[in-house]
């Protein structure tokens, strides 16, 4: 085999589960390269606080991203922004290809690719998306300072960012589809007692008024009843959960019937080598904790068997200058 080249683990996604991937591999003494896109950190960037994360009671998503980043590049992990366009499994080696040509092989990979915002699927959600439709209250909350929103959905985020646009607009509808939340007792106790948030229960979003300058009502159709009514609004925020991103999820991998990635208790594939973390993975619950745990057992996981590829004599490289300090 040929080995020039080859590196020990390629980490696919910068958010948190590929950053505390990154820590724990290069603890290990992996040499290890991680590939984001765009901006380290993923979806906690886009919330305004986290309260849930061990040892900080309240902090700013950005903040938190920041700080894991920086921890991550403590131990000299290489972090490019680049953009991959697919992962090759292979028998002696992987490869990951990026948009600027380049392919880099590797004996393992995780792919931390975590998810998107689930679209309703209605007129013009596409079409007015930036002119009032909005998948993120902390990125466009301001806009709607002294105006009317309607937020979608009934767990943790959607009632979160109706709490943080109930701060800037004058009135904030939480539409539903059932007659009560998913979201903590806590969130809910908040959100009942916010006075400019109202609850439209049983009630599904089926189409979006507007004009040229942007959205100006939603249609709302009760699920039991059947009735209808035209809700005047100047925004329309989505909050309905994630689909993962497995676009990059190579061919032979098992997925579930929504597109997660099976995985073993090591997060790893039925491919050897080939580790799923985050929101990408089939799982239980999704929370930003258990995305660094997953990145936390698939960085060990990895480890192990990436030594066990070198025990057994196949292409033992040694990291860069700086890989593997141990604290």
């Amino acid at each position: 085999m040929n080995c020039e080249g080859l590196i020990d683990l390629v980490i696919v996604g910068g958010g948190p589960a590929g950053l505390t991937a990154g820590i724990y591999a290069m603890r290990a003494a992996l040499h290890t390269v991680l590939l984001e896109r765009s901006a380290p950190g993923g979806q906690v960037n886009l919330s305004e606080a986290v309260e849930n994360w061990p040892g900080e009671p309240h902090i700013g998503g950005g903040e938190l991203a920041a700080k894991m980043l920086e921890h991550a590049r403590t131990y000299g992990l290489e972090i490019r922004s680049e953009e991959v366009v697919a992962v090759e499994p292979g028998l002696e080696c992987h490869t990951v290809r990026l948009a600027g040509g380049e392919a880099i092989r590797t004996h393992a990979v995780i792919l931390a690719t975590g998810g998107s915002p689930r679209k309703l699927g209605i007129p013009g959600e596409l079409e007015y998306y930036g002119k009032g439709v909005s998948y993120c209250a902390v990125c466009d909350g301001f806009f709607f300072r002294g105006k009317t929103v309607a937020v979608v959905g009934g767990g943790d985020s959607a009632v979160e960012e109706s709490l943080y646009l109930a701060k800037l607009a004058r009135q904030v509808y939480l539409v539903h589809r059932r007659d009560q939340l998913r979201a903590s007792m806590i969130l809910q106790q908040r959100a009942r007692a916010e006075c400019k948030i109202a609850f439209v229960w049983n009630s599904l979003v089926t189409g979006i008024r507007a004009d040229a300058g942007g959205v100006q009502a939603v249609e709302i159709e009760n699920r039991l009843s059947g009735d209808r009514q035209v809700l005047a609004v100047d925004g329309l925020f989505v909050f309905i959960g994630f689909e993962p991103n497995n676009a990059l999820v190579p061919a032979g991998v098992r997925m579930n019937a929504e597109g997660y990635v099976i995985t073993d208790e090591t997060c790893a594939t039925n491919l050897p080598g080939i580790y799923a973390v985050g929101d990408l993975r089939a799982k239980y619950a999704r929370q930003i904790v258990i995305a660094a745990a997953d990145g936390c057992t698939a960085a060990l996981a990895a480890a192990h068997y990436v030594e066990s590829r070198k025990a057994a004599g196949v292409c033992a490289v040694p990291p860069p200058d700086g890989g593997g300090k141990l604290r």
